[in-house]
């Protein structure tokens, strides 16, 4: 790792304070980068501020709802105020809900497209002025595997990801006479609070972790991602390294969308 690849860069990492979020922001900050994370508890933005700087690097956290255009305004108002400005920004914030269209809540719905696509929407809309007084930027946009095929009973969390690298396709044409990139990274099973909370519900008379082992199965590589595994993907498409780099949708996912569900006997 180059502890100055980043030096002089601010990056902006919504959903920032756990998860594969929190993994950018930390990659990111120990490549030289000024990184503001954001969440949505007071508490968990603390946490992960004060984790950061424990280890020498410089972080700070700003608490906020990417649903909502003020705050997210005021979230990119606090990177420039802070830092100077944004070069970086990783749109990480997610929620995860089942169900399918019949079962799923109008509410649920729209708290699952609110937070995972408008959330990006809102955080493109008030970063990108910022990126162009700075000559350009990359964004990155945590999407999932489920863009490019579903499971059964996540249709909003679907609809969702898929939409995402639609808009990243979108805004990589759009802004390429910026100089500033978007790229998608795609991730299956990844070992994070999310997916941890999703095995909690789904373990029966198992525990977590043989949950979450059971799932590291259905990969390839026979195991779930570790966050820091998502975070360098990440870092390599904000990086100078990916200056060619626009418009893409990256898999990192073990093997499990080049599988087919057709096995010949052994």
């Amino acid at each position: 790792m180059d502890a100055s690849e980043f030096a002089g860069k601010v990056a902006v990492v919504t959903g920032g304070t756990k998860g594969i979020g929190f993994g950018a922001a930390r990659r990111l900050a120990q490549g030289g980068a000024s990184v503001l994370m954001c969440g949505i508890d007071q508490m968990e933005c603390d946490q992960a501020a004060n984790s950061l700087r424990a280890e020498g690097v410089e972080a700070s956290a700003f608490c906020a709802d990417v649903r909502h255009s003020d705050q997210v305004r005021q979230l990119m108002e606090q990177a420039v105020i802070l830092y100077g400005g944004i070069d970086i920004l990783v749109n990480s914030a997610g929620v995860q809900r089942y169900g399918d269209v019949v079962d799923t809540p109008e509410e649920v719905w729209d708290e699952v497209i609110d937070t995972n696509l408008k959330g990006i929407f809102l955080a493109c809309k008030h970063a990108l002025p910022e990126m162009r007084k700075r000559s350009g930027g990359s964004v990155v946009n945590v999407s999932s595997v489920q863009a490019f095929a579903s499971q059964k009973g996540v249709a909003a969390y679907t609809a969702s990801k898929g939409a995402i690298n639609a808009m990243t396709r979108a805004m990589a044409l759009d802004h390429a006479g910026e100089n500033i990139r978007f790229n998608a990274v795609c991730p299956a099973s990844v070992d994070t609070p999310m997916l941890r909370w999703a095995a909690d519900g789904f373990k029966e008379d198992k525990t977590v972790n043989q949950m979450i082992d059971s799932w590291g199965q259905m990969h390839p590589l026979h195991r779930v991602a570790k966050i820091e595994e998502v975070a360098e993907l990440i870092a390599f498409l904000a990086s100078s390294r990916a200056s060619f780099i626009t418009g893409g949708e990256y898999k990192i996912d073990g093997g499990m969308t080049a599988a087919l569900g057709v096995h010949l006997p052994e």
